[in-house]
């Protein structure tokens, strides 16, 4: 799934394209993917685009003349990609076609069996799946939402939940932890000013660098999971710059995280829950 630097730069690359430009095409190609019925896909068809934004890890939001808003969801799989020319045919995993003034069109295709990307087409007051969404990572009530958090949940869930903040997932909490040199396991009631302050500058920046790499790759990588993604999360094995040991992977109760020991516990390993159920 793409998660925020990649959609905040894919946002970056689809401005100049589709910004402040009559959307002549909106084509939804597969029926499964339209969410609403209401107001129908034809209806923003020949008004001026607006704004090109995002919202969280998931959503691409197309404001649409005075009163309308696309949004777009690219799932696990999704992507999007440039047709030069556009087609009117449908290619395997194609789900919308967008395009605006030019003879090149956006077409937002998913690839595998699985299904998870979706379209909205948003009617005045009319917020859909972004109602649910809360701060962004980095914003000044974002910040203030991680800093006040003084619940026994475990710290590693803080980054993914989105109640404090919107669209991070464990990758980035994994990413965010080790920068913070913090145990992901311990309760965030146990963590004090200066902690919580380390965790939102690790936050930060690890946005920031992923932001960089994300602006760096080609305009067709995005929506697709990159190897240089992360720093600590999928590399397990290889070893890290800061104590040259390489993270472990260890299941929690629900999902899996990776931590350096050295780094983040003090040395201690952690109790992988699954296992440790077998050997009951």
């Amino acid at each position: 799934m793409p998660e925020p630097p990649d959609l905040r730069a894919l946002v970056e690359r689809l401005a100049p394209a589709l910004g402040h430009r009559v959307l002549q095409r909106f084509d939804v190609l597969a029926c499964s993917t339209l969410t609403t019925a209401s107001p129908p896909p034809a209806d923003v068809r020949g008004h001026a685009l607006g704004t090109v934004g995002r919202r969280g890890d998931e959503y691409l939001v197309l404001d649409v003349g005075c009163a309308y808003r696309v949004v777009l969801h690219l799932g696990q799989r999704g992507r999007l990609d440039l047709e030069l020319p556009a087609r009117a045919t449908r290619p395997r995993g194609a789900l919308v076609r967008l395009g605006a003034g030019s003879d090149a069109a956006k077409l937002v295709r998913e690839r595998g069996r699985e299904r998870g990307a979706g379209c909205w087409v948003l009617g005045p007051g009319d917020a859909g799946p972004l109602s649910h969404l809360d701060p962004e990572p980095g914003s000044p009530e974002g910040t203030r939402r991680v800093l006040a958090e003084t619940t026994a949940r475990p710290r590693h869930s803080l980054p993914r939940d989105q109640r404090p903040v919107a669209g991070l997932g464990r990758g980035y909490a994994d990413d965010i932890l080790h920068r913070a040199a913090r145990s992901p396991v311990a309760p965030l009631r146990s963590l004090g000013r200066v902690d919580r302050l380390a965790l939102v500058q690790a936050l930060d920046a690890t946005l920031e660098e992923a932001l960089a790499r994300a602006r760096a790759r080609p305009a067709g990588a995005v929506g697709v999971a990159p190897d240089d993604r992360f720093v600590v999360h999928d590399r397990t094995g290889q070893p890290r710059p800061r104590c040259a040991e390489p993270p472990r992977r260890v299941a929690s109760e629900h999902h899996g995280l990776v931590c350096c020991p050295p780094c983040q516990t003090g040395g201690p390993e952690l109790a992988d829950r699954r296992l440790s159920r077998l050997l009951r």
